[in-house]
């Protein structure tokens, strides 16, 4: 931050958090210098402070840091209540019952009622095109019965619905405030319910957060947040190992290992719910069955695992964690060079007359996806595809998905919170999402059944064989299951998820 371009308001700001004296005495850098102020090294941004506008993982725990939802979940991914005290879901899966907790205010003082909740999942995605109006499609009305009492009504059943109450672009708004302000004014000056109030923003360099002192769970114990917005790894890497920050989210598996070592440091390493993937095309040569197939077989997971990930990370044959419902542990797709050599051979190709595609990676986003790409690149060389790997950012990415454009592969980390399947290889593969990046007409006749299927059991078991299906016809390449790595200053209490997030509300000086 260049102090010559401070304004005196955000000058005053700055100081009303008890960061000034931080920011001089740094060059401009934010420290947390004072028992109750924090300060965290974040690899991206979020695309607006419009928390239900796009279905943004890497902003999710930014988000949640200044808006609250329905639902959450307990560090070991256990279902709790947040805003809701109380939810019921009918016996045809068509009605959901809820109770709004009667102590919940918006930062500008406005209780939240059920007025909002009505106004968050059904008036504003009909009136607004945004990621919601997709997911709730099935949503008919919500019906507020009192300030404190509502009913979801679905022309289908929505077994997903409870998941979603605690997922991506699922933040209650204020109905009076948004309409008042309107988009822009909204995006300006966020106001939510959340732990923390937004005191400063600058896109893509640094966040001010400043506690809620009316919160409803109670006031945070660290009072002020700085979160810094590094996108590259190495960058996050310096500003822990320099002590300029408390912590650092989403590094490298060697970068923490090493940093353990240090005596004023922790580091908190861990597999977690989200995993990597290749987002597929059927596009230019992997139009070809015989192609995808074989580069799926080149690839040596358990060795990319060891290489890049010190072991942790477990390799996964479809879309899914690990022991959740959706994932068929009975199923393994092999690591085969002879099988994927012999395939590329049937469809014309070899390691001296090699097949082009374009891979398409970003670099630090998350940890690791550069260097895999480089590494799997590597393994496809040796069998016959040649791979272009090309550097995008995330918000590229993004736009390139909704477009339509990606190549033939692009490294991704799906991010799924929640562990359920829909979650998962639902959005990642429903050609009527804006998700997936394989399209094709054979897909539509199995997932759609899922989506309305109330008997969990038969739901989940129908997720496992889809799951199967799409991996054998080369619809998606899965890779490894994720592992989030932080590193974080001995006096800061850190609390771990098991889906990755990020909660400074959680944490305490120790």
């Amino acid at each position: 931050m260049d102090l010559s371009n401070i304004s005196r308001r955000q000058t005053l700001q700055v100081a009303a958090m008890g960061g000034l004296s931080a920011l001089l005495a740094n060059g401009g850098k934010v420290l947390a210098q004072s028992s109750d102020s924090l300060s965290i090294a974040f690899p991206g941004d979020v695309p607006a402070w419009d928390p239900n506008l796009r279905t943004h993982v890497v902003g999710h725990s930014l988000y949640k840091c200044v808006f609250d939802q329905p639902l959450t979940y307990t560090p070991d991914l256990k279902l709790a209540p947040a805003l809701l005290r109380r939810w019921q879901v009918s016996a045809d899966g068509k009605t959901i019952e809820l109770e709004l907790r009667d102590d919940v205010a918006f930062h500008n003082g406005d209780r939240l009622e059920a007025k909002d909740v009505r106004y968050t999942y059904f008036e504003r995605p009909r009136a607004e095109r945004s990621d919601l109006t997709g997911i709730w499609r099935r949503l008919s009305d919500i019906q507020v019965l009192s300030p404190t009492r509502a009913v979801m009504k679905f022309t289908d059943p929505m077994p997903s619905a409870i998941p979603w109450l605690t997922f991506l672009a699922s933040f209650v708004v204020p109905k009076n405030y948004m309409t008042s302000v309107g988009k822009e004014g909204f995006q300006a000056k966020p106001v939510g319910s959340g732990p923390y109030k937004l005191s400063l923003y600058r896109q893509n360099s640094r966040i001010l957060l400043e506690a809620n002192a009316n919160y409803w769970g109670g006031t945070p114990a660290f009072r002020q947040v700085s979160i810094e917005i590094l996108g590259d790894a190495s960058s996050r890497t310096a500003a822990i190992e320099s002590k300029r920050v408390s912590m650092a989210s989403e590094m490298t598996v060697r970068d923490a290992t090493r940093m353990k070592a240090d005596p004023g440091l922790r580091a908190s390493i861990e597999p977690f719910t989200d995993i990597y993937l290749f987002q597929i095309g059927n596009v230019g040569a992997f139009a070809d069955k015989r192609v995808r197939l074989a580069a799926h077989h080149a690839i040596d997971k358990v060795g990319l695992s060891r290489a890049l990930f010190g072991g942790i990370a477990k390799p996964i044959s479809v879309p899914a964690a690990h022991n959740t419902p959706g994932y068929p542990e009975d199923y393994k797709f092999a690591y085969d060079v002879a099988k994927a050599t012999a395939l590329l051979a049937e469809a014309g190709y070899s390691a001296s007359k090699p097949v082009d595609i374009t891979l398409f990676t970003t670099n630090g986003t998350f940890p690791g996806d550069f260097d895999m790409s480089r590494v799997i690149a590597q393994m496809w060389g040796r069998v016959g595809i040649r791979a272009k790997v090309e550097t995008i950012e995330f918000v590229q990415y993004q736009e390139r998905l909704r477009a339509g454009t990606l190549p033939e592969a692009t490294m991704y980390r799906w991010g799924n919170m929640t562990g359920d399947p829909e979650l998962y290889i639902g959005y990642l593969l429903n050609p009527k999402f804006p998700f997936s990046a394989w399209k094709s007409d054979d897909i539509s006749a199995r997932l759609d059944p899922l989506f309305v299927e109330s008997d969990a059991e038969k739901r989940y078991a129908g997720y496992r064989e889809f799951a199967k299906y799409a991996v054998d016809n080369g619809y998606s390449i899965p890779l490894l299951q994720g592992v989030t790595a932080t590193v974080y200053q001995r006096n800061v209490g850190f609390v771990p998820y098991t889906n990755g997030w990020i909660r400074p509300s959680e944490f305490k000086p120790v």
